[in-house]
């Protein structure tokens, strides 16, 4: 999804020789779906896991260029803005303790990159919203110089045609205009990859569109931003109003949000998804890949359509990959940043574990859930997080209800133990990542509540709140590094 651009301006030719190429595309990849044997069966896990780069005091560290270099990983690339950056995991069989590797690997990454940043009086955060952010930390003298980034926030800005508006409401709502992108760069992600065939994808994808409310409510990690307390998971209101092109009218029709929780339950398979997003939305970047033709037999690569992809940000979204003879994965956006490596991999393996066991019986629950109330439980979990109250369906249901999110969540937990199961996770893999779950639920605590438990409590011993936010963040930097379960840490 990073594919880096040579172009940043775009004239109506390009957009012509794009859409062309879309549309061939579009009818190489049908092709591809209906091929025997396309994308065996692989239980796997990938992630992308995206940091903060700070300094002694909280505040963003401008290091993301020069510790990419330093690095020399090539599994490190750089965010949009300066204090960004994001670890392309390797991918991993669940089946061969991947849940564990992946956990394992995450460790190494930080810690290598931790002793990196040292040098430069600085240190890496893995959060979903940086609670010392400041306003001053926006704008253009923020932004990555990389073609890509450049173009994207010029295109986004062109077809906006005028300030970005943020309205979030909360304990401490927040309003504000932007006349740049870079709040979008202020969110930070744990986002999975899961590996799934052409025959099995709409029945998966629906299944995590359904478990997705659960595992944000458990995994909320960003409680707020410039010192507001917002949403429990606040990265979803911010990115979708960050970025949104619309000029909304309410007397005409506009275009769907480019971050949105997806148009409808899917009813065909990964094709829909992909025709969907050439369908619905403009071409961002229209920049046409200028390398040489792929010889006969191989896999075709799509570029444009991969990229075009790139620019629509469904917080659940479709993927091809030319890789491995070519294959397709569900790509999960929701789940933020930290605070640890151990709560991250248990909130992926919760989420994968709990779609596989809904999978077999999801037309039912479909029939008992209009995706409406779906899209409704997404919302109600980012913003109340353990405190939300959601519709969950059943199969022998004979009108809708809603429950506590935790009741939902501890009943579930069994389902997706099962889930895991199916997916080769072996039992103390399972006892380890839902045990993290299952801790949290007994103590009701997720990232976002640990943080403003922490931030009140500083406050209440006379911290102004800045400075409880600064202490606040401190701690969880150690806390974090030491990969102990957020449940278990306790409040300064």
């Amino acid at each position: 999804m990073g594919i880096e651009i040579q172009k940043t301006v775009f004239d109506a030719e390009d957009r012509r020789e794009f859409s062309e190429r879309l549309e061939s595309q579009l009818e190489q990849l049908s092709a591809l779906l209906e091929t025997p044997k396309f994308g065996p069966p692989v239980e796997s896990i990938g992630a992308e896991l995206e940091l903060y780069i700070v300094d002694a005091d909280g505040k963003p560290a401008y290091h993301n260029d020069a510790l990419c270099s330093a690095a020399e990983d090539p599994q490190l690339t750089v965010e949009l803005n300066k204090y960004n950056l994001e670890y392309n995991l390797s991918p991993q069989l669940l089946g061969d303790e991947g849940l564990l590797a992946t956990e394992r690997e995450v460790i190494a990454k930080l810690t290598h990159l931790s002793a990196l940043a040292e040098k430069k009086n600085a240190f890496i955060v893995p959060i979903g919203i940086l609670p010392t952010l400041r306003d001053t930390d926006l704008g253009d003298h923020c932004v990555t110089d990389r073609q890509r980034y450049r173009a994207l926030v010029a295109q986004l800005i062109a077809w906006r045609g005028s300030d970005f508006h943020i309205n979030i409401n909360g304990e401490e709502p927040l309003q504000m205009t932007m006349a740049n992108i870079t709040l979008e760069g202020a969110n930070t992600s744990f986002q999975v990859h899961q590996r799934v065939t052409p025959e099995h994808y709409a029945a998966s994808f629906n299944a995590i569109q359904l478990a997705t409310p659960l595992a944000i409510a458990i995994s909320a990690n960003s409680p707020g931003l410039f010192g507001h307390q917002l949403w429990d998971e606040t990265r979803v209101p911010l990115f979708k109003q960050s970025i949104d092109t619309r000029a909304m009218d309410r007397y005409r029709w506009s275009e769907p949000p480019r971050v949105c929780f997806g148009h409808g339950w899917l009813r065909k398979g990964a094709f829909e998804l992909f025709e969907q997003t050439v369908r619905l939305y403009p071409p961002l970047l229209p920049a046409c890949d200028t390398r040489a033709t792929q010889g006969p037999g191989s896999t075709p690569s799509l570029a444009e359509l991969r990229l075009h992809q790139s620019t629509v940000w469904l917080w659940n979204r479709a993927v091809y990959d030319d890789a491995d003879q070519g294959h397709l994965r569900i790509e999960m956006r929701s789940l933020p940043a930290g605070p640890t490596a151990v709560d991250m991999v248990a909130g992926a393996a919760f989420m994968m574990g709990l779609a596989r066991g809904l999978r077999d019986d999801i037309d039912g629950l479909m029939s008992a859930l209009p995706f409406y109330l779906a899209e409704y439980n997404f919302y109600r979990a980012a913003q109340h997080g353990l405190d939300a109250r959601l519709v969950w369906p059943s199969g022998r249901q004979h009108r809708l209800q809603d429950a506590s999110v935790v009741d939902i969540i501890a009943d579930t937990l069994p389902v997706a133990d099962e889930g895991l199961r199916k997916l080769g996770v072996a039992q103390a893999e399972r006892d380890r990542y839902l045990g993290v779950i299952d801790a949290r639920l007994s103590v009701r605590r997720s990232g976002a509540r640990w943080q403003r438990e922490a931030t009140r409590a500083l406050m209440a011993r006379g911290r102004s709140k800045p400075s409880a936010l600064k202490e606040m963040l401190s701690f969880y930097r150690e806390l974090s590094a030491q990969n102990i379960p957020v449940a278990e840490w306790p409040v300064p």
